[in-house]
């Protein structure tokens, strides 16, 4: 029987996500002898058409081409997985929905007309089926192999849906905003990182998204984000300090939630 192909493919992105498959290192030498890589520029510039029995995206729509080419993939595709934030959730570049587009791009570029893009930054899962989310800037490395290998297996991949507070009760870390006041996203963010910034005493930053999220169906959020915002402000944040904080890798999945002046009626 023939391996089973893989292809990854890049949008609008940094290449982190396509490195963290590359950083696997002894288990992706294991890994080439089950699948056939037949597209992954990052790794090899041999390429074969498909259908390709996985493929992972990473980046998001950021461009006419970019959601041309998303249809095109997902076509080709028997399984398709977006991996990070940017083919999750738009990444910080979807920070452009909340601007005037048109303004950046005459304030960066010498010839603006040379530039074609879009007014938004869109997840994958707002212009095709997606068969599985797996988020993360970048992505966990073991979730990654996780996710490759239960396709292998034909299971459902086994990811936590839960905070990155149960992470850091599991590896016994105390609450950085219990002990010290110190503001952290932990409580409302998808567990993944191994809760890497609070075991070095700072708060969670909301890399993997908002937690308890229904995935590709791209349903409304089940996190109570409005619940920890007037903790953060306890901790001695104003309303532009939550906004930033929340204004980064996963800015617009959290901006699903109510405001900060809506849920506590302020004009």
């Amino acid at each position: 029987m023939s391996r089973p192909t893989l292809a990854v493919f890049k949008l609008a992105s940094c290449d982190g996500c396509q490195l963290t498959l590359l950083d696997c290192e002894d288990e992706l030498l294991a890994l080439s002898g089950e699948v056939e890589i037949a597209h992954f520029l990052e790794a090899t510039s041999a390429v074969r058409p498909g259908p390709y029995d996985l493929a992972l995206v990473e980046g998001s729509v950021t461009t006419r081409a970019d959601a041309a080419r998303i249809r095109d993939i997902r076509a080709a595709s028997r399984r398709l997985v977006t991996i990070g934030a940017c083919a999750t959730a738009g990444g910080i570049q979807a920070l452009r929905n909340f601007a005037d587009v048109e303004e950046f791009r005459r304030a960066v570029y010498a010839s603006p007309g040379y530039i074609d893009t879009l007014a938004t930054s869109t997840p994958v899962a707002a212009h095709v089926d997606v068969d599985f989310e797996l988020r993360g800037c970048p992505v966990d490395r073991r979730q990654l192999l996780e996710v490759i290998t239960a396709h292998l297996a034909g299971r459902k991949p086994d990811i936590p849906d839960h905070s990155v507070c149960f992470e850091c009760k599991r590896r016994g870390t105390v609450c950085v905003t219990v002990a010290h006041g110190t503001p952290c996203l932990g409580p409302v963010t998808h567990a993944g990182c191994g809760a890497l910034c609070p075991a070095y005493g700072r708060g969670c930053y909301g890399c993997f998204g908002p937690a308890g999220r229904p995935g590709p169906s791209r349903g409304s959020l089940s996190v109570n984000l409005p619940a920890l915002i007037p903790v953060l402000h306890r901790d001695g944040m104003d309303d532009h300090d939550v906004q930033r904080l929340l204004h980064t890798f996963n800015c617009a999945a959290f901006e699903e939630e109510p405001t900060v002046r809506e849920e506590e009626g302020r004009p």
